[in-house]
């Protein structure tokens, strides 16, 4: 086991000492993922997540990924001005699942669920987004931050997750294997725009597989 999963491990069990803030239905949803071996946003990302939405209260969110809807519906819970969240899933075998939690959660009426490539689905999305949470194929994430960009409004949130992939970004591309070093090239081209463009003010925080956190200036 790597150094940094050991470590990411040991904070987990630490913090599962403490309550639990999902509510029953939405803890659901997170172990029926997880034993479906659903990749689901890690529990510090939640947490910093819940955190995040309780100061910003964004009234409209972009999610790309959806997965099973449990990233939408935590931000939807934690989110008291939420007016819509739209979220895109193209993973077939998903999409399904996703529709179903959506219309049995108390916030059906606040999601657009969109079943589509996001890179095709975005372009067609009307009005802008206080918040943009990206989880999907980690290669696309630039093309993902070019399409957003005209839809974020002054001050809005761009929230990256699995930045680091497992401590793959940390490392040389040679020690990569091949497939990786595609992923590994993409993710460090998304971080050169959103770090060395003045119109975003960006960190990198080591929190669940890394989230990197971009405001528009």
């Amino acid at each position: 086991m790597r150094a940094w999963e050991e470590m990411d491990e040991r904070f987990e069990c630490f913090m599962q000492k403490y309550p639990d803030p999902l509510p029953d239905w939405l803890l659901a949803i997170e172990r029926k993922a997880e034993a479906d071996e659903v990749p689901i946003i890690r529990r510090s990302t939640q947490r910093y997540l819940a955190f995040l939405l309780g100061i910003m209260r964004p009234r409209r969110i972009l999610e790309i990924g959806s997965a099973v809807g449990f990233s939408a519906l935590l931000m939807a819970s934690f989110d008291p001005s939420l007016e819509e969240l739209v979220t895109i899933e193209n993973y077939e075998p998903r999409v399904m699942t996703a529709r179903a939690n959506f219309a049995a959660s108390p916030y059906a009426d606040k999601i657009t669920f969109l079943n589509g490539d996001a890179s095709r689905v975005i372009p067609t999305l009307e009005g802008t987004f206080d918040l943009v949470f990206i989880d999907a194929a980690k290669g696309q994430y630039p093309d993902y931050l070019t399409l957003v960009r005209p839809m974020m409004k002054p001050g809005g949130v761009i929230l990256t997750d699995n930045i680091l992939q497992d401590g793959f970004l940390l490392m040389p591309k040679e020690a990569l294997c091949r497939r990786n070093r595609t992923i590994h090239k993409r993710v460090r081209e998304y971080l050169d725009m959103v770090c060395r463009d003045d119109q975003y003010i960006t960190d990198v925080l080591p929190v669940g597989d890394g989230l990197a956190m971009t405001r528009i200036r």
